[in-house]
C-alpha cells in the first residue's frame, strides 16, 4: 500500500511529501498562533490519509466534524455520554477501527478535559489484540498537557497530563501515534512536546515561542525571526517522515471544512440607518415576554463569607445540633464508598473513573455537603475494599499507621495483604489482590509483589516445596501465604 501523501509544496513548487508509516512510529507536534493555518494543515493530513489509517480527532472547538460528510468520520457528541459510556466508546472503536472525531464544544473546559483524558487512557489501555495502528489528532493540545495547572483543579491536571504524556511516550508500542496542535510552545508540557520527532512550526510571534520552535527545529536563535515571517498557510517542515533539513511548505487545499473565510470580508449591509432601527426595535417588548426567562440565580456569596462559614462549622463543639446532620451526610458518603468498592464494575475501573463515579451517585442521592477530594477518597475506597471496619480500633489503627510507608497507588492491593495477615490465613485471596489493583494479569500481580517487597512495606519467603509466604512488617507474628 501507498504510504506517502501529499501534504503541500516548497515555493519552487516541488511537492512535499509525508511517510505515514514513518510518522506512526515517530509522532507530530504542530505550532502555529491563531489565524496561522494550523487547523487547516490537520485537516490536509486527516484527509490525505484517511483511507490509509485509523483517526481518532480530539476535537473542542467542533472544527473537524466536517470529515463526517467527506470522508465518513463517525461524530460522538460527548456531551450526550456520561464518563463511562465514553471510556466504552474508545475501547469500541479501538476493537473496530473507526475513524472517529470526539466532539467537546457542548462541554465546559474543564469538563472537556476530564472527558478527552478518559477517553485517550481507554484507547490507551485496550487490549493487546486491538493495538491497530491510529493516529490520535489533538487539537488545542496546551489545554490537554498543560505545562502549569492554571485555573483547573489539580487532580483534573494530573490525570489528563497522564494521558497525554502515555500517549506520545508509550503509545508507539500500542499502535497509537500522536498528533499534538498548540497555539503556544511555552504553554505545552515539555515531557509532551519532547516525545515528537516530526514538527510543522507555523507563525509565531512571542519570542519564548519563536526559540523554542527554532530549538526544535534545529536553527540558530538568530535564525528565529524566520518563523515570524511566515505567511499564513506556510509551516517549517523538518522530520524523519517529512525531511531531514528544515523546508518551508505553503499547505495545500482541502475538500471538507467551512467554506465562509469567518476572518474576510463581506459587503454590509444595504438598509439605512431608520431601517436598521426599525429592525432591531420591531417588536423588541413581544419578543422579550415571549422568551420569559427564568429570574437570575441569587449573587455567590464572597468567598471570604464562605471561608469563615467553614470555619465556624470546624471550630462548633461536638454534641451540637449543627453536629448531627454533618454526620449523617459523612455516614451516607462513606456508605457509598464501601458500596462502590464492593461493585464488580467499579473494580476494573480508574482511579478517575471511580471517583466520577461516587460524584454521580452523590448528586442523585442529593447528597449536599463538602465532598472528600480525589486523594482522600481513593484513601478511603482502599480501605472499604479491604474491610477494615470489620476489625477491632487497635488493629485497625495500626494496619492504617503501617499503610503510611505505602505509595499511594499501591494502598488498595497492600490493605488486603495487611488484612489477611492478621487474620492469620494461610493464603491470600488472589481474586481480593487482583480486584484490589485494578488488574486480572498474574504478571502483574508477581511485580506488584516484587515491587512492595522491594519498598519493604512486605517481606515475601518460598520455600523448597514453592510454598511462598507473605509477612508485613510491623504485624509481627502474624502471616499469611
Amino acid at each position: 500500500m501507498k504510504a506517502q501523501i501529499t501534504i503541500g509544496h516548497e515555493a519552487s513548487g516541488t511537492p512535499v511529501q509525508f511517510d505515514i508509516k514513518e510518522l506512526l512510529a515517530t509522532r507530530l507536534l504542530v505550532q502555529g498562533n491563531s489565524g496561522s493555518g494550523k487547523s487547516h494543515l490537520l485537516r490536509r493530513l486527516l484527509e490525505e490519509s484517511s483511507q490509509m489509517v485509523q483517526q481518532v480527532v480530539i476535537d473542542p472547538e467542533g472544527d473537524f466534524t466536517s470529515l463526517a460528510e467527506e470522508f465518513g468520520h463517525i461524530v460522538i457528541d460527548a456531551a450526550a455520554y456520561s464518563a463511562a459510556e465514553i471510556e466504552a466508546l474508545a475501547r469500541r472503536i479501538r476493537e473496530h477501527r473507526a475513524s472517529v472525531v470526539l466532539a467537546l464544544e457542548g462541554l465546559e473546559v474543564e469538563q472537556q478535559i476530564r472527558c478527552a483524558a478518559q477517553f485517550i487512557a481507554a484507547l490507551f489501555d485496550a487490549p493487546r489484540e486491538h493495538w491497530f495502528p491510529a493516529l490520535v489528532v489533538v487539537d488545542e493540545a496546551q489545554m490537554f498537557a498543560p505545562s502549569v495547572a492554571g485555573e483547573i483543579a489539580e487532580d483534573t491536571r494530573r490525570m489528563t497530563l497522564g494521558a497525554m504524556t502515555n500517549l506520545m511516550c508509550r503509545g508507539r508500542k500500542r499502535g497509537l501515534a500522536g498528533v499534538v496542535a498548540t497555539q503556544r510552545l511555552a504553554k505545552l508540557a515539555k515531557n509532551v512536546a519532547a516525545e515528537a520527532s516530526n514538527f510543522l512550526m507555523g507563525r509565531t510571534f512571542l519570542d519564548i515561542d519563536m526559540v523554542r520552535a527554532a530549538d526544535l527545529l534545529g536553527m540558530e536563535r538568530r535564525q528565529a525571526e524566520r518563523i515570524r515571517e511566515l505567511e499564513r498557510g506556510y509551516f517549517l517542515a523538518l522530520g524523519p517522515a517529512i525531511s531531514r533539513r528544515p523546508v518551508a511548505v505553503k499547505i495545500g487545499p482541502v475538500k471538507s471544512g467551512k467554506k465562509d473565510d469567518v476572518g474576510g470580508l463581506m459587503p454590509m449591509p444595504a438598509q439605512g440607518p431608520a431601517d436598521m432601527e426599525a429592525l432591531l426595535t420591531q417588536d423588541l417588548a413581544a419578543e422579550a415576554a415571549k422568551a420569559n426567562p427564568a429570574p437570575p440565580p441569587p449573587p455567590a456569596p464572597p468567598i471570604e463569607a464562605v471561608e469563615q462559614s467553614i470555619a465556624r462549622s470546624e471550630e462548633a463543639p461536638a454534641g451540637t445540633a449543627d453536629a448531627a446532620p454533618q454526620t449523617d451526610v459523612q455516614e451516607r458518603i462513606a456508605a457509598i464508598i464501601k458500596e462502590l468498592a464492593g461493585s464488580e464494575d467499579a473494580a476494573f475501573q480508574s482511579a478517575s473513573s471511580q471517583y466520577q463515579s461516587f460524584l454521580a451517585r452523590c448528586r442523585r442521592e442529593r447528597i449536599i455537603g463538602p465532598m472528600p477530594d480525589m486523594q482522600v477518597f481513593r484513601r478511603d475506597f482502599a480501605i472499604a475494599g479491604a474491610q477494615l471496619d470489620d476489625l477491632n480500633e487497635a488493629t485497625r489503627a495500626r494496619i492504617l499507621q503501617l499503610a503510611g510507608q505505602v505509595e499511594e497507588d499501591l494502598l488498595a492491593p497492600w490493605l488486603v495483604i495487611a488484612s489477611a495477615a492478621h487474620a492469620g490465613e494461610t493464603e491470600v485471596d488472589e481474586d481480593a489482590l487482583a480486584r484490589a489493583y485494578g488488574t486480572s494479569s498474574p504478571g502483574r500481580i508477581r511485580r506488584l509483589l516484587d515491587h512492595l517487597e522491594k519498598q519493604g512495606v512486605i517481606v515475601v519467603r518460598e520455600d523448597f516445596g514453592g510454598v511462598r509466604t507473605i509477612m508485613v512488617p510491623g504485624l509481627e507474628g502474624i502471616s499469611a501465604s
